[in-house]
């Protein structure tokens, strides 16, 4: 008998395709999910004898090897439970077979080669039938990306457009994304970043292994999707300039991004801030089957020192001092949530994980974060992997002023503890409406319950009770200075302060404010009121001072006054930002020596009128935006 050879397959994509929600991918191979079966139509050279079967070879990455899970040999046999690849017989005619291949719910992601030989006495070579790609499995219940809801799939895993919120607390704007993962190339690129990346550089064979993983696989894409130690794909820049590159704010999608990565050889494409970052790593973890979602937080915490606190040092005019404040509080902050199981750290952790590509920290030595358990931040197990402290709080830490005299000396000033983590957003499923997520991270602020975490949180990281004992600062600045209470806050002064915008914020137009004092005693008092202005950039670095006067005030019992402020616009237009940011400050001294800060940020908006058509014409009227 002659031997037996497979002359032609069918890939059968459409219908593949369809039941894998894998359709829209334009690539020339077969995409389908993990722990899902699909089927091929093979063609023999001749018909299967009864003893005779199919063995198949599933192979990825170098080296591929059985001991790693990168290997698979497997036969035709009968349908039956099984964590291993398996091959079943569906139907059979003279010269053709339909195969149902099923891969395990935890294989390894990625590009496939597909071999086959007949199982016969002679001794026959593999045939290479050609590669497919396999991806995450957020429908398959096994799969550790497993996702329930049917509409949260088709938005996290499926949509290929969505809003990325960005601005200030106050007045929070909703900006188009369009993520791409089905476009030309994209889903070869988004491999291409796990193979650029320098644990796959150090150590292929192994690096694949680990690829079943999303712990892994998002640790690896947190950390390529900056240029931060690995060549990645986005180089990120906060100082305003942006020569030989294109301003982050111009971007409005991540499919320009990764191209121009790719067809530049690798070269980091200039320049990204923090939503571009998580833009396109939401379009690489979607792209390999992992539901994700970008997300913003609103006053957000930089802590640089692990200390649970925002530490700000500022003059006799509120002005922050750069050389001393190391941690930093931006007007919001950008990330990325994933869902899975953690295998690793236990199943009351599982669904949402923060990741994060901004290269802010470094975690193990290199710029990435995450994943970090939504559910672990909210109840302050900071001491779990990954990157917990970091992640708490940028949502959670105790916001502290400190006023630094001449003499080195430093005085405690009353500010808003509560400043940190507001109005957490991301868009909603189905629409693009803004849903506040702040409870999935965190308790309601000032409750008992938020306070016993953040001195949970305290207890994890320092091993000690966090009220009561001293912290040390560790900042080459400020060294030898102690905290004697982390969580006790400065003395409520007997003053209160806000600023009021007196006309609407216009771009070319001078700024109408007043900084409005009331008096809470029924005694009169004195206060010296020093204020500064500065244009920023969104992480409130201040770029240029363009306000500074005094001014002595007296209030009377329970009385209340305005100071007028006017900032020219040839004051600002200069030293202003794409940002369009400004902050002002207002350092009140009052007669006891009390001491108040009051803040604002200010979003300077463009003024556009739109002319619309006659009514009968399409629109009707004349808006303004």
């Amino acid at each position: 008998m002659a031997g037996i050879r497979v002359t032609a397959v069918d890939w059968q994509r459409s219908s593949n395709g369809t039941a894998h929600h894998t359709e829209e991918y334009p690539c020339p191979e077969l995409v389908v999910r993990r722990g899902q079966s699909f089927r091929l139509r093979l063609e023999l050279s001749r018909a299967l004898e009864d003893e005779e079967t199919l063995i198949f070879t599933v192979e990825t990455g170098p080296r591929a090897s059985e001991a790693l899970h990168t290997k698979a040999v497997f036969q035709t046999s009968e349908p039956e439970g099984s964590d291993a690849w398996t091959a079943v017989t569906e139907a059979e005619t003279e010269n053709a077979l339909t195969i149902s291949l099923t891969s395990p719910p935890d294989a390894v992601i990625g590009r496939y080669l597909l071999s086959a030989r007949a199982s016969s006495r002679r001794k026959h070579s593999n045939r290479k039938l050609g590669e497919f790609v396999l991806l995450f499995n957020p429908w398959c219940p096994e799969d550790d990306v497993f996702l329930a809801s049917e509409e949260e799939r088709q938005e996290y895993v499926l949509n290929d457009s969505g809003i990325i919120f960005r601005g200030v607390e106050k007045h929070i704007r909703a900006q188009g994304w369009n993520y791409g993962q089905f476009e030309e190339d994209i889903l070869n690129i988004c491999l291409s970043i796990l193979d650029r990346s320098p644990s796959y550089q150090d150590n292929p064979a192994t690096d694949v292994s680990h690829r079943h993983d999303p712990v892994y696989v998002t640790r690896i894409i947190s950390a390529m999707v900056n240029s931060n130690n690995d060549r990645g794909v986005v180089q990120g820049q906060w100082q305003g300039k942006y020569g030989g590159g294109t301003s982050p704010l111009h971007w409005r999608g991540s499919v320009a991004i990764l191209q121009k990565w790719f067809k530049g050889r690798y070269k980091p494409v200039k320049y990204g801030q923090c939503w571009v970052f998580a833009g396109v790593m939401c379009t690489v973890l979607r792209c390999l089957g992992i539901a994700t979602r970008v997300v913003s937080n609103f006053n957000s915490a930089h802590d640089t020192d692990r200390n649970l606190s925002v530490d700000k040092y500022v003059d006799s005019f509120g002005r922050t001092l750069e050389d001393l404040t190391e941690d930093s509080m931006w007007n919001f902050h950008v990330w990325n949530e994933s869902w899975f199981a953690r295998q690793d750290l236990g199943p009351s952790y599982n669904g949402w994980q923060v990741l994060d590509a901004t290269p802010q920290e470094e975690s193990e030595g290199v710029y990435r974060c995450g994943p970090a358990s939504v559910t672990a931040i909210r109840e302050g197990d900071v001491h779990l992997a990954h990157d917990g402290p970091f992640v708490f709080a940028e949502v959670n830490a105790d916001y502290i002023t400190w006023l630094w005299h001449e003499d080195e000396s430093r005085e405690r000033v009353y500010s808003d503890t509560k400043k940190i983590g507001r109005c957490i957003s991301t868009k909603a499923v189905g629409s693009d409406s803004r849903v506040d997520i702040t409870g999935l991270y965190k308790y309601p602020e000032g409750s008992r319950k938020e306070r016993q975490v953040y001195s949970k949180a305290v207890k994890k990281l320092f091993g000690v009770e966090a009220s009561g004992r001293r912290t040390r600062i560790r900042r080459a600045g400020v060294r030898g200075l102690w905290r004697d209470d982390l969580l006790e806050p400065a003395t409520k002064p007997s003053i209160t302060g806000k600023f009021k915008v007196l006309e609407p914020p216009l771009l070319g137009h001078d700024l109408r404010l007043a900084l409005c004092l009331a008096n809470l005693t029924s005694r009169a008092q004195r206060v010296q009121v020093n204020l500064s202005g500065a244009t920023i950039l969104y992480t409130r670095r201040p770029v240029a001072e363009i306000l500074h006067e005094s001014h002595a005030v007296r209030l009377g019992p329970q009385e209340e006054k305005k100071i007028p402020i006017t900032i020219p616009q040839s004051k600002y237009k200069e030293d202003l930002t794409e940002d369009k940011k400004i902050l002002l400050a207002a350092m009140c001294h009052v007669t006891k020596g009390e001491k108040l800060l009051v803040e604002k940020d200010i979003t300077l908006e463009d003024f556009i009128t739109i002319k619309r058509a006659q009514p009968g014409a399409r629109g009707e009227g004349l808006s303004q935006v």
